[in-house]
């Protein structure tokens, strides 16, 4: 999930309804801690994505107002013209990394 809580796996309330009540409540509960910092990393990743949608959204307007125009011209876009529509724009492709 993240740098700070790992990839683990946490107890959900009411267990498993696949594995039965009983089968599927081994795992302990999570303390006020636990999950205070789970809220945390949510919040963070989340406010993190949207900064990182609204930059590339921003940056690559142009693209977008073409596209909305070739759309209501056409109504749909094959992957060529696509495309050519990111090549002419000079699209910034974002990195790609895990948060």
């Amino acid at each position: 999930m993240s740098e700070r809580i790992g990839q683990v796996a946490l107890a959900q309330d009411g267990g498993s309804p696949f594995l039965g009540r009983q089968m599927g409540s081994q795992q302990q509960a999570m303390s006020s801690e636990t999950k205070a910092l789970i809220d945390s990393e949510v919040s963070r990743l989340v406010s993190s994505a949207y900064s990182r949608a609204k930059t590339l959204l921003t940056d690559n307007r142009q693209a977008l107002d073409s596209l909305a125009r070739l759309l209501m011209e056409k109504e749909t876009v094959t992957a060529e013209e696509f495309a050519q529509l990111l090549t002419d724009c000079d699209v910034k492709i974002a990195e790609y990394g895990i948060y």
